[in-house]
């Protein structure tokens, strides 16, 4: 029987594990539809303002109930049963797609009630985010968590590719309202995968939410240096390389190619990624997983500050975005890998949640960052300029935390006992820079369908 070829994405977990199978499905539509979302709301907001600001100002209405939040979301995700919570969360998620359709439907509604709405679909996705993540080494045998984690990065850049492709037809087709309501409806797919799955109860003295459990989490987090390491990688990424707040600025007075236009900009990232994602079965053979991510993030940066000098030619921009979409998703694999694998499972509800807030302020920083410079000096000086800090900071990164460049991963044979995934001993957590880890095939590219 011949091999798969060793480059292409393993797909062994959604072969062999059914609940992830489900949930990954099911996560996917809703992601497509949440996609949607992310590029029908600052249109909107573009649209009706005509302020890169306004646009800036989402960012941070979302950025504060993420960062206020998630930790305490991560220590109940710990606490209590995942799949009931999850529930909850997709449940609420939806509602607030449908009110934002809602709002789209009144004419001149005032544009606060958009961030308000914003807002507090924010803070639902402060307990969602780690209460999903956390759940994958549950759903999955230690030997095929990076798999699950490559295979989750698949999902989410398909997601991204579809969403914001279908997000610009829906823009132009049936406005912004339509676009809404049909993540309202994609949420449908996540609640049935829900529904059937099997219970993921929290581990016996797990501990109580609150002040005591987010500081567990930050402590261990803090001991860690290539955790905090990979944190800090992504936060330079996005914070100085991030133009997406820009695209629709870029699409309609740069590119000049209107919503449409808009739309390709939004997936290209996405696309390139996909691509990456479904070309990681190679991982498994990278010894020194933090060198990896300091290489991604080096084409990352490079890759975006060309992008900001090539907006002469809308195909070459829409290439150069797709390669920085392929280094992002490597660099997530990576980084996801570490963190998980690395973590024991009472707190990694806690360190899902702490690397969510990163996830999330990093690109929304990177929105206020981007767009604060493009209102004093422009669209394009804004993205030239970010690559090249994103580049300078990695410099100062490497030089300070030596610890993630050293991490490595040893290789452990595969195991196929047929106990069930909640049974299995829990990832150790490593005491040194080369400390021993399972080593198979492991947003935005952090996002999870």
């Amino acid at each position: 029987m011949s091999r798969r070829p060793s480059l292409l994405l393993d797909l062994e977990p959604l072969r062999r594990d059914r609940d992830f199978r489900l949930i990954w499905a099911g996560q996917m539509i809703s992601a497509i539809g949440r996609q949607v979302t992310v590029v029908t709301l600052p249109y909107q907001l573009w649209v009706a303002t005509g302020s890169p600001l306004s646009i800036g100002a989402l960012s941070l209405v979302q950025l504060v109930p993420l960062l206020a939040f998630s930790l305490y979301g991560g220590a109940v995700a710990d606490a209590v049963d995942r799949r009931r919570l999850l529930l909850v969360t997709q449940s609420v998620l939806a509602l607030s797609s449908a009110a934002l359709a809602a709002i789209a439907l009144v004419p001149h509604a005032p544009i606060i009630l958009v961030y308000v709405v914003a807002f507090l679909a924010a803070t639902v996705s402060a307990v969602d985010q780690p209460s999903r993540t956390s759940a994958i080494p549950r759903l999955v045998p230690r030997e095929r968590l990076t798999m699950a984690i490559a295979l989750n990065q698949a999902g989410s850049q398909t997601a991204g590719v579809v969403g914001p492709a279908i997000g610009g037809v829906l823009i132009a087709a049936v406005g912004p309202a339509g676009a809404y309501l049909v993540d309202a409806i994609t949420y449908g797919a996540s609640l049935a995968a829900l529904v059937v799955i099997a219970p993921i109860p929290a581990l016996a003295g797990a501990a109580r939410p609150g002040i005591a459990a987010m500081a567990e989490g930050l402590r261990f987090a803090r001991s860690r240096a290539e955790i905090l390491g990979s944190f800090v990688v992504d936060l330079d990424a996005m914070i100085f390389g991030m133009p997406q707040a820009l695209f629709p600025i870029l699409a309609l007075t740069v590119f000049h190619a209107g919503a449409g236009g808009y739309g390709l900009l939004a997936a290209a990232p996405a696309a390139g990624a996909l691509v990456g994602a479904l070309m990681t079965g190679w991982v498994s053979r990278v010894r020194f997983q933090g060198r990896a991510v300091y290489a991604a993030v080096t084409v990352w940066g490079l890759a975006i500050t060309a992008f900001g000098l090539a907006t002469f030619s809308l195909p070459l921009a829409l290439f150069l975005l797709a390669v920085a979409g392929a280094a992002d998703v490597i660099s997530a694999v990576f980084r996801g890998t570490i963190l998980q694998l690395a973590t024991p499972d009472e707190l990694r509800g806690r360190l899902s949640a702490l690397h969510g807030m990163v996830v999330a302020a990093g690109p929304r920083l990177g929105d206020m960052e981007a767009t604060a410079v493009a209102t004093a000096l422009g669209a394009q000086v804004s993205v030239v300029s970010g690559g090249i800090a994103c580049l300078a900071g990695l410099a100062v990164i490497a030089w300070r935390f030596p610890r993630l460049g050293r991490y490595q991963a040893v290789r452990v044979p595969q195991a196929h006992d047929g106990t069930r995934h909640d049974e299995r001993a829990p990832a150790i957590p490593a005491t040194s820079a080369s400390a021993a880890i399972p080593a198979t095939s492991a947003s935005r590219a952090d996002s999870e369908p």
